[in-house]
C-alpha cells in the first residue's frame, strides 16, 4: 500500500490520478477536509481508504499503523500534508503540524522499511542570495523569509543531522499550479485568480515592482504545472536507491507579465493589465526571482519534458476551468 498525506489537496490528487493511470489504486488518502471543496479533487480518483489528519496521527502515535494495511504492508508514504500557508502567523501551529507531525511519520515509514518522499519547499531558499541549488550540504546556510518556509527547514535539517537524507527525498516544490486547487483561497496560483479577474473585468491586477533592477510584473519566478510536479514527484518511487533533497520545479524563470498572457491568451481576450502597489506588510519578503536548479532531478534519471507556462496554462484554462472539470474527470 502507499499513504498519500495531503492527498485532497493540488499536488497530492496529482500524484495519485498518475499512480491511477499506472495501475495503482492500493492508496490510503489522508487529510483534512473541514468546510472546504476539497472532496471535490477525491471524488473522480481510485483508493482503497481514506483517513483523517487526527485519526492517522493517533495511529502513528499507538503503533497500530500496520493493522490499517491489507497483509501488514506498507510500500511508500508520500507525505505532502501540511500547512502551506507563507503568511501563517501562528508558529507554534506550523511547528507541530509541518515538523512534528512529519518527523513522526518519517520514522513510521522508516520502522516499515518504506519508502518516505516528502514535501519541502522552495520557501526555504528565502531571497534566493545562497542560490536555489539542492545540494544537501548547503542546508545549514539557508535563511527562510517566513515561518512556514522555516517549518519546512527545520524538518530538512532534523533530517540532515539524523543522516536519513542518503534514504528518504525530500523535494523542494517550486510555484506550483493547476487544477484541482481550488480550495487554496488566497494561496491559490495567479492563474487561477487571474482568470477569475479576467472573466469577472476583462483587467489582471499585478503588483508593481518595488526595486528599481526589475520593472513592473517583471518579477521572475520558476513554475511548474502540477502535472510535472506529480511525475518528477513519482519518479522517486521508482528509483528506490535515490535519496536527499531534490528540486521540483520548471528550471526556468517565467515574469508575471508572461504568465499573465498566456491566460489572457488561453482566454481569448486582449492583454489589459494594471498595476498596483504592493502592500507594505509583504515588500521585505517578496520573492523577486525564483529558479530550480534542475540538473540534480535529472542527474537521477529524470528525462521527460516540461511544460512550458504557455502549453501548461493552455490546458488548464482550457480543458478544466471552462469546463469546470477536476483532475481524473
Amino acid at each position: 500500500m502507499i499513504i498519500v498525506t495531503g492527498g485532497a489537496g493540488l499536488i497530492g490528487s496529482a500524484v495519485i490520478q498518475r499512480l491511477n493511470q499506472i495501475g495503482r489504486e492500493d492508496i490510503l488518502v489522508v487529510d483534512h477536509l473541514g468546510l472546504t471543496d476539497k472532496w471535490r479533487n477525491l471524488s473522480p480518483l481510485r483508493f482503497m481508504d481514506y483517513l483523517e489528519k487526527d485519526a492517522f496521527e493517533r495511529l502513528l502515535d499507538s503503533s497500530s499503523l500496520a493493522g490499517r494495511l491489507p497483509g501488514g504492508k506498507l510500500d511508500a508514504v508520500i507525505h505532502l500534508g501540511a500547512c502551506s500557508a507563507t503568511t501563517e502567523p501562528d508558529a507554534t501551529y506550523l511547528i507541530n503540524n509541518n515538523f512534528e507531525y512529519s518527523r513522526k511519520l518519517a520514522l513510521a515509514a522508516l520502522s516499515n522499511d518504506a519508502r518516505f518522499i516528502y514535501a519541502s519547499s522552495a520557501a526555504t531558499y528565502g531571497d534566493g542570495e545562497n542560490g536555489f541549488a539542492d545540494d544537501e550540504e548547503q542546508l545549514p546556510l539557508l535563511r527562510p523569509m517566513n515561518m512556514y518556509g522555516y517549518s519546512k527547514q527545520l524538518f530538512d535539517l532534523w533530517a540532515l543531522r539524523q543522516r536519513l537524507l542518503d534514504k528518504i527525498v525530500g523535494i523542494k516544490y517550486f510555484n506550483v499550479y493547476g487544477p484541482n486547487e481550488q480550495h487554496k483561497g488566497e494561496m491559490r496560483s495567479l492563474v487561477l485568480k487571474a482568470y477569475e479577474q479576467i472573466g469577472a473585468t476583462g483587467t489582471l491586477k499585478l503588483f508593481k515592482s518595488h526595486r528599481p533592477e526589475y520593472g513592473d510584473g517583471e518579477q521572475l519566478r520558476d513554475f511548474v504545472y502540477v502535472k510535472d510536479a506529480a511525475a518528477m514527484t513519482l519518479h522517486f518511487l521508482k528509483s528506490y536507491r535515490t535519496g536527499g533533497i531534490f528540486n521540483v520545479g520548471g528550471g526556468t524563470t517565467v515574469s508575471w507579465n508572461r504568465l499573465a498572457k498566456a491566460v489572457f491568451d488561453a482566454m481569448d481576450k486582449p492583454v489589459s493589465i494594471e498595476y498596483i502597489d504592493m502592500p507594505e506588510s509583504i515588500r521585505n519578503t517578496y520573492q523577486y526571482r525564483t529558479c530550480a536548479d534542475t540538473s540534480k532531478i535529472r542527474a537521477a534519471g529524470y528525462t521527460d519534458a516540461v511544460s512550458s507556462v504557455e502549453e501548461a496554462v493552455g490546458d488548464y484554462i482550457r480543458n478544466y476551468l471552462v469546463p469546470g472539470k477536476r483532475l481524473g474527470d
